[in-house]
């Protein structure tokens, strides 16, 4: 049997789940921003753009879920007696 999930996490999983769409959607804006704006690139989004910039939203997310996991490790670590 599972353990019953109690409030906090419920709600440490909301934070986690929206700041991974955050770093997602901020990642790979800002890989479609450098390849449609660097100068000396043609200004042309074309599908290897595309596939680069879906592939640094999902490493930004990843990362960012990971600092966020260490970070909420060491809180637990610390709240230890």
């Amino acid at each position: 049997m599972s353990p019953q999930p109690i409030p906090e996490d419920a709600t440490r999983e909301a934070r986690h789940r929206r700041a991974g769409i955050t770093a997602f959607l901020t990642g790979t804006a800002a890989s479609f921003a450098f390849f449609a704006f660097f100068p000396g690139l043609p200004h042309v989004i074309d599908w290897g753009a595309i596939i680069v910039s879906l592939a640094v939203g999902g490493l930004a997310r990843w990362a960012w879920l990971a600092r966020l996991a260490k970070r909420d490790s060491h809180a637990r670590e610390e709240q230890k007696p």
